[in-house]
């Protein structure tokens, strides 16, 4: 199986860091091809980089999306996800989504920790869009954006232990989901001293696109779309051809 890892981000080193954890998870079960956003944001921490961040992962799928068995959107938060979905002939995963079922899976309350003071808001709005309002302990974010923590994320370490452990004690968190593609990796270092489970974001995506690739899959064809101003790739994408 092959999974199309796209990051709408335009930072090729979350590109790769996210690609190489999804890799180790993935093992042999599927093959990794990750891509880059063409354009938008360094790293997406505003409504304004999310809505561009869609475009380009429309535009990603459009380029490089033949030959795959299902699409993972590794940006927390799912930018363009489901015009992704109607878009795409096969199925599509994302990690804010992916993460969020997983958390709440048996009834647990969960919480979201992740970079970037106006991501807050966002998730609050993408959960509620989920049906999981009620799941929802609490949303911390810490000041460093995603951006940040991916160019030093030991720098961020603590801050991110606290605000784990604040959504354990303080809000009655039974999971805590660590959010963004540039946090790949960090649960596993500060569970130890996080008194509830933590749930890498790209952990849970990947087994999710895993399952996803492998099950059985059916769309409907959506109506054909006329374009100005779109890359060549895209606008076909859009006219069905």
């Amino acid at each position: 199986m092959r999974i199309l890892l796209i990051n709408p981000n335009t930072t090729e080193s979350v590109t790769e860091l996210v690609a190489r954890h999804v890799a180790a998870i993935a093992g042999d079960a599927a093959s990794i091809k990750p891509v880059t956003g063409a354009f938008g944001a360094r790293y997406i921490s505003s409504r304004a980089s999310a809505a561009i961040a869609g475009h380009a992962a429309l535009d990603a799928l459009a380029r490089h999306g033949a030959g795959c068995d299902a699409v993972y959107l590794a940006c927390f938060g799912d930018p363009g996800l489901l015009a992704l979905r109607e878009l795409a002939p096969v199925p599509v995963v994302g990690m804010a989504e992916a993460s969020c079922l997983e958390a709440a899976r048996n009834g647990r309350r969960f919480a979201i920790v992740t970079g970037g003071a106006l991501w807050g808001p966002m998730l609050t709005e993408f959960v509620a869009a989920m049906g999981l309002k009620d799941r929802l302990a609490a949303i911390r974010t810490v000041a460093p954006t995603g951006g940040e923590i991916a160019e030093n994320p030991d720098a961020a370490l603590a801050q991110l232990a606290d605000a784990c452990t604040a959504c354990a004690t303080q809000d009655g968190a039974e999971v805590v989901i660590l959010g963004g593609a540039a946090l790949a990796g960090i649960a596993e270092r500060i569970q130890p001293i996080v008194p509830v489970q933590l749930l890498c974001s790209v952990a849970a995506g990947t087994r999710a696109a895993v399952a996803a690739a492998a099950a059985p899959f059916r769309r409907e064809t959506p109506p054909a779309i006329n374009s100005v101003g779109l890359s060549s790739d895209l606008a076909k994408s859009l006219r069905g051809a």
